[in-house]
């Protein structure tokens, strides 16, 4: 049985169906990136993400042949509100990169109630404030999820997916693991209870994409860093990914026990909602880098030392080492294990004999030093071993930067067959909601394009870019008193 799935991701767009054996086909692609109307601000047109979905969509099931179900993937806490009646969004989408609204998060923080301006809460609480100040209108709010599902079954079902609903910053947890909304937490936001759309599993059937030929059901949903580690085949306890797109996520599988609370650990790291069925919650727990692969983006755009990121590995292997020259990939602060936005990129160790292979290199391990200090975390916090190391994004196809990778974090890295395993992982949801596969049968699915394993590292190569990264710190100390 064949699989639609919808990737909807930050700047791109895709759709594409995965077969019974697990490969992709007939896949379609195309930009929809966000815009900036000021410093801080991130947002996007639903309507035209709306079109270009099923636009999409439609030309990949004409070339593809019907299917037995859509699998979505999404960018997660973005957010969305839009009239019940017309299905007119009151205002662009707010993406989850946004920082209009961290004064908000402080705010609140400070009497109490933890929010991060990267949750959909304060995101939704503006969009109501300057659309419905006196919240009489019927609206409904949702996340990127909510919408595409709205859209693809004509306003028929108003839903959330639970990995979705658990990064708003307005739910709790059941006693039995559900994820159900936090009305107390909705009143302080003010987001009305009637906008809010219904939390539904991830494996399941939520009605049918009457907007695509054939009106195939909806089966199989989760953010896209959850579907990621889905497609990646971490789904038993233990199990690890990272994902090296713009910034870095490092998603760890733990188990069904319910974490106490949904806020970031001491040790850096955040409780999420793996996946969700009717029969239970897998939570797990994820570790981030704000800064991966647009540090290779600024040395092609903004230095001109690359044609192209994809020539960084050859730039790099044109010297065998970085000759004492580290990096500290901190464009936009630095996230786990410290979360000091204030810091910013450190670039030190130059001599007059640097040159531009020296500095690619120094940027490549230095990303990979920053994985290293996110398995770090996510061990600690998790409190079991990460043994090997599975990834996917553009620097999963680095090959200098993957063996950086091995050695800086003494591990076995497996490269995902598919740089962008979302969809793969859409497509298994929507699979196991069909009777398809079974988790035990996804688990055994995994063939990495490459396995590599660790060269030794100096002890002395990794404390002193500790101590970059220590000299990084608190450039702004503003910006480094914040805390979410």
């Amino acid at each position: 049985m064949s699989y639609l799935v919808l990737d909807i991701g930050t700047t791109n767009l895709r759709s594409v169906i995965v077969r019974p054996d697990g490969t992709l086909d007939c896949e379609r692609r195309a930009a929809n990136a966000p815009t900036s109307p000021f410093v801080g601000a991130v947002e996007f047109d639903p309507l035209a993400m709306a079109r270009l979905a099923v636009e999409l969509a439609n030309s990949t099931l004409a070339d593809g042949g019907p299917v037995h179900g859509v699998g979505i993937t999404t960018q997660r806490a973005s957010t969305v509100v839009w009239d019940r009646a017309t299905g007119i969004p009151v205002a662009n989408g707010i993406g989850w990169q946004d920082l209009r609204t961290a004064g908000m998060c402080v705010m609140a923080g400070a009497i109490g109630t933890a929010i991060s301006p990267n949750q959909s809460a304060t995101k939704a609480q503006f969009l109501f404030d300057s659309y419905d100040p006196d919240r009489t209108r019927d609206l409904c709010f949702g996340t990127v999820d909510s919408w595409i599902i709205w859209t693809l079954t004509n306003g028929a079902t108003h839903v959330i997916e639970a990995t979705n609903a658990a990064v708003t910053g307005l739910i709790d947890i059941s006693s039995d693991g559900r994820i159900v909304w936090d009305i107390s937490r909705c009143e302080f936001f003010r987001v009305p209870t009637s906008s809010l759309p219904t939390i539904v599993t991830g494996v399941g059937s939520v009605g049918r994409a009457t907007a695509l030929k054939g009106a195939p059901l909806i089966l199989g949903m989760a953010g896209d860093q959850q579907s990621s580690l889905i497609g990646q085949s971490c789904v038993m306890p233990g199990d690890a990914k990272i994902t090296f797109g713009t910034g870095a996520m490092l998603d760890i599988v733990l188990g069904p026990v319910r974490p106490t609370a949904l806020v970031r650990s001491a040790g850096g790291t955040f409780p999420i909602v793996a996946w969700a069925e009717k029969q239970r919650t897998m939570f797990g727990l994820e570790a981030i880098a704000l800064s991966a692969g647009s540090c290779v983006s600024w040395l092609v755009d903004d230095l001109a030392l690359l044609s192209s990121p994809a020539a960084s590995s050859a730039v790099a292997m044109e010297c065998t080492t970085s000759d004492g020259v580290h990096f500290v990939p901190a464009l936009l602060g630095l996230g786990t294990p410290v979360w000091d936005y204030g810091a910013r990129g450190t670039l030190l160790g130059l001599t007059r004999g640097t040159g531009r292979a020296e500095i690619v290199r120094a940027v490549l391990e230095g990303v990979a030093m920053n994985g290293a200090e996110l398995v770090d975390a996510a061990e600690a916090d998790a409190k079991r071993p990460i043994t090997a190391l599975r990834i996917d994004g553009g620097m999963s196809a680095n090959p200098v930067f993957v063996q950086a990778l091995a050695d800086a974090t003494a591990r076995t890295i497996e490269t995902s067959p598919v740089i962008e395993a979302t969809a793969l992982g859409a497509g298994y949801l929507a699979g196991l909601a069909d009777g398809a596969w079974t988790w035990e049968d996804i688990a055994t699915m995994w063939r990495p394009s490459a396995v590599i394993t660790p060269s030794p590292m100096s002890t002395e190569f990794r404390l002193r870019w500790q101590d970059a990264v220590r000299r990084s710190r608190e450039w702004y100390p503003d910006l480094s008193a914040l805390t979410f």
